[in-house]
């Protein structure tokens, strides 16, 4: 990777996973793609119901079947190429598929939606947004998408230039379509804000935060009905103070903190948790003095109001893009000898945290799992550990109750960051919005980066242990009751961890590339499956289950993107 300049940079964002080597294989047919007015097969079901599985995102599931001893006889239930299914889909694909009643939701890059058939693939439904308003997401330079939420009867997803939509969820017909800058001033792709986040639904609210960061954007979260798609709170939650107070008295950027990954929601207290972005400029902090508070921090808010509980920061005035970017857990866990319920999460700073779910206060207050070497950023340039991609990026960790281990998905790779000399030279005019980048940041001759998955016991805050996977982690991990972990790697394998024992008991070469989404785990009459998507220039969707074919494909080509490419 050569030096990024603001122009190059620029260049990628226009996908996180544009690339790959894809071949045809009997694990490579799609299914009809002509929709059907019939319902999903089976008469019983157990759902994937949201982006984390519950609103907890604890990504863990109570199923059995599938276990270290038969996990070799899994294999492709059916595979869908989604170009096949509408040539409009774009490359590239970090949808978490949300699986109800036997009925699989899928987003794509470039926003489009489709209902499958969970069992045969066959498509149900498709909705695609106009050729006129598709043709103004590239001014976002990304178009990327992490899925929908489900409640109501309708589905809900965020499109790339700040669109709220909701669809039918029977039939797929648009019911409303939001612009949040009716809502929400000056929340717009030429202001630098852009949507890739999964929504999440609760209690007829739907709950959203925005991308950007990077470009100056002022962060927030927001609540809207689900039935109308008014608002739900009186205000939205900003992140950050307004451009020209308190710690951006002397800035020209408004302070970034941009929540670009879904929340979680307490269901027994009605408390919600989201991360937030890093300050912005991002490599310029002279006109930011000071913590920059709730910038890379995790916040907790009263869900029916918006109303702040407490908020903790991981890395106070960020000169490295530690962006706190993966969503929190919650998770009822053994810690220190005692049952508690805390709220944690893994940042690009390479520290994990976990706090005290009702209070906040710190149980473990930032415990490593990739390399830290940290160092001023000066214009002359230093090299850090983590680089601009963390740490853990957005892939999600998952939670074992039976091992009292949190599993993280991470990336070992430095970054050579260069600061700007000036606020006027912070800015690049070039890129949406306030373009707050400062000015670069290089990869590091030489040394390639590679990824890992570490364990964490919650009861000791110690690392159990650490595997190490031969690119990034940037799709994330998927738990079951019968002690294994699933997780996808850049090249389009999917892989099994036996999580006790830390070792990868199973391996499948699937027909895509660039796993970039965690997979979902559901049962249909009592059978349980597995379905992953994968991305590349041929962006597909997968489903496995035991005894389905073990025909494998040939290794894609990992495309890891740039620092900024993922949000």
């Amino acid at each position: 990777m050569n030096a990024m300049s603001g122009a190059a940079l620029a260049l990628l964002l226009v996908l996180t996973a544009c690339s790959g080597n894809n071949n045809n294989n009997n694990n490579n047919t799609t299914p009809s793609e002509s929709p059907s007015e019939t319902s999903a097969h089976g008469k019983s079901f157990e759902n994937w119901g949201s982006y984390g599985y519950t609103l907890a995102n604890n990504r863990h599931v109570p199923f059995k079947e599938i276990t270290a001893d038969n996990v070799k006889d899994l294999g492709v239930i059916w595979s869908a190429d989604l170009k096949t299914l509408d040539p409009d889909v774009k490359n590239g694909n970090q949808s978490y598929p949300v699986v109800i009643d036997g009925v699989i939701y899928i987003t794509t890059a470039g926003n489009q939606v489709f209902a499958l058939d969970a069992l045969t693939g066959n498509t149900i439904w498709h909705w695609k947004p106009s050729a006129e308003q598709a043709a103004g997401f590239s001014k976002a330079g990304i178009i990327a998408n992490r899925g929908v939420a489900v409640g109501e009867g309708k589905v809900f997803m965020l499109a790339v230039d700040n669109s709220l939509v909701s669809l039918d969820q029977k039939t797929g017909k648009l019911v409303k379509m939001t612009k949040l800058s009716d809502y929400i001033d000056g929340v717009t792709i030429e202001n630098g804000y852009y949507e890739t986040t999964a929504p999440q639904y609760y209690k007829g609210n739907i709950y959203i935060g925005s991308s950007g960061s990077d470009n100056g954007i002022r962060g927030f979260v927001a609540a809207f009905k689900a039935s109308d798609l008014t608002p739900a709170w009186d205000s939205p939650f900003w992140t950050v103070p307004p451009k020209g107070q308190d710690w951006l008295a002397n800035s020209k950027f408004q302070g970034g903190g941009a929540v670009w990954n879904p929340v979680a929601i307490d269901e027994e207290t009605d408390m919600m948790y989201f991360a937030t972005g890093n300050p912005a400029p991002d490599f310029y902090g002279a006109n930011r003095p000071g913590d920059n508070p709730n910038t890379d921090s995790v916040v907790a808010v009263n869900a029916l109001t918006g109303k702040l509980i407490w908020a903790k920061q991981e890395v106070s005035h960020d000169m490295w893009d530690y962006d706190a970017a993966a969503s929190p857990m919650i998770i009822n866990a053994t810690v220190k000898g005692a049952k508690k319920k805390l709220v944690v999460q893994g940042g690009k700073s390479g520290l994990w945290f976990a706090w005290d779910a009702a209070t906040g206060d710190p149980i473990w207050n930032g415990i490593p799992f990739a390399k830290i070497d940290k160092k001023e950023v000066t214009p002359e340039g230093t090299i850090s550990y983590p680089g601009v991609l963390g740490g853990e990026n957005y892939a999600p960790e998952s939670y074992d109750p039976a091992t009292n281990y949190v599993l993280i998905p991470g990336i070992e790779e430095p970054s050579l960051y260069k600061s700007a000399k000036s606020e006027a030279e912070a800015g690049t005019p070039d890129f949406p919005g306030a373009a707050a980048f400062g000015t670069t940041y290089e990869a590091v001759p030489n040394v390639k980066g590679y990824g890992t998955v570490t364990a964490i016991n919650v009861d000791t805050g110690k690392q159990a242990y650490q595997i190490k996977t031969t690119d990034q982690q940037r799709g994330g991990l998927t738990s079951t009751d019968s002690g294994i972990a699933f997780f996808g790697e850049l090249d389009g394998k999917i892989n099994a961890l036996d999580i006790k024992a830390g070792k990868v008991i199973w391996t499948f070469q699937t027909s895509g590339d660039n796993v970039q989404a965690a997979p979902s785990i559901f049962t249909v009459d009592n059978k349980e499956y597995i379905a992953f998507t994968t991305g590349g220039t041929k962006p597909k969707v997968h489903v496995f289950g035991l005894g389905g074919d073990k025909t494998q494909g040939q290794a894609g080509k990992a495309e890891t993107g740039g620092g900024h490419s993922a949000q």
